[in-house]
């Protein structure tokens, strides 16, 4: 096996490895199934992925040549070009990840990191302060306590297009929403209504804790949050229709 053959499998084993390893860190903490599809991320990264990892190594095929004066200087320009460009996508991929999955009125709302208005963090509780690394984490919308902040919230979100749940400093742990959550939560029979017959049986066999559901509003693909009514705690998010 010529040299230049074996730095190309060399080049492209090592950039497979660490594709698995960003490929892990974003699906499975990141974005969590079903999310990467609910904030519509799957596609857009496998393909940067895709072409990082192989026009890396292809690159270094082609510029290879034993002997070559530049060959040194050639491969870590490539090599260069290469991180700094998965730098570059993990960096994006990173600030719109889901930050916070917020229970506000009826139904859940998914925010991701860079949604998040920050102008009164201070003012948040400290647990909701931080986004974690670990992954998307549950909270709910505290209620308005007077009339003057229900019209101050209003306005808002209808002519300032800013939800309450993009503002951590409204935060409250989603147990104070359990009176709230058991009142809006809606049959399991109302998603025949908006899913294949089958694809809800299939789905809801998996979680027969589940008893009852709540929207959960995404930016590219909205779904449902299943959930028990009794104790008002979460189940699973699973790929199926809120609506039409």
């Amino acid at each position: 096996m010529s040299k230049r053959l074996k730095f190309f499998l060399s080049h492209l084993s090592i950039s497979f490895l660490i594709a698995l390893l960003v490929i892990g860190l974003v699906f499975l903490i990141w974005y969590p199934s079903p999310l990467a599809t609910a904030v519509g991320v799957t596609h857009i990264f496998l393909m940067l992925l895709v072409i990082d990892v192989i026009l890396g190594p292809l690159l270094g095929l082609l510029v290879y040549k034993e002997g070559k004066k530049s060959l040194k200087f050639d491969i870590a320009v490539i090599i260069a070009l290469q991180v700094s460009a998965l730098c570059y996508g993990v960096y994006s991929i990173e600030q719109g990840r889901p930050a916070w999955l917020v229970f506000h009125a009826d139904r859940f709302e998914l925010v991701r990191k860079n949604e998040m208005i920050l102008g009164n963090i201070a003012q948040a509780a400290p647990q909701f302060q931080q986004v974690s690394w670990a992954g998307p984490q549950f909270a709910a919308v505290k209620l308005s306590v007077s009339s003057q902040q229900r019209q101050n919230d209003i306005f808002t979100e209808v002519l300032g297009g800013i939800s309450l749940a993009q503002q951590p400093e409204r935060y409250v742990e989603l147990t104070q929403a359990k009176n709230q959550i058991q009142q809006r939560a809606l049959p399991l029979v109302e998603l025949k209504q908006y899913n294949l017959k089958a694809d809800v049986e299939k789905t809801l066999a998996k979680y027969t804790k589940a008893d009852a559901w709540l929207p959960l509003k995404a930016n590219a693909v909205d779904m449902v949050v299943l959930v028990n009514k009794e104790s008002a705690s979460i189940i699973k998010i699973v790929d199926l229709r809120p609506w039409q």
